[in-house]
């Protein structure tokens, strides 16, 4: 059986790893609703990029993500390095 692959980066993700992202906020209405499993690394990216009000308005599909101008540069980035590749996001990086 072959290893997951992430929706944002389109990489394998590692057996035992991944994180669920929900693709409407928890917080915003989207217990029980869909979720996808990303690398942890792709997650934490998201999610210091928009905020949980951005991601239920505009940013509540895949092809949405994909598309927001700084996950674009994300992706082009990570897609260099390995599948089980780790590294810290940055501290606050969107603006309130």
């Amino acid at each position: 059986m072959s290893d997951p692959v992430c929706p944002l980066c389109e990489r394998p993700i590692p057996s035992g790893s991944g994180s669920l992202h929900h693709l409407i906020p928890k917080l915003k209405g989207g217990k029980g609703r869909p979720t996808v499993l990303l690398h942890d690394i792709c997650h934490r990216e998201i999610h210091a990029t928009l905020t949980e009000g951005e991601l239920a308005q505009s940013f509540d599909t895949m092809a949405a993500l994909r598309a927001h101008p700084r996950l674009v540069k994300f992706i082009a980035w990570v897609a260099k390095r390995p599948p089980g590749f780790r590294s810290k996001v940055p501290g606050r990086r969107r603006m309130r």
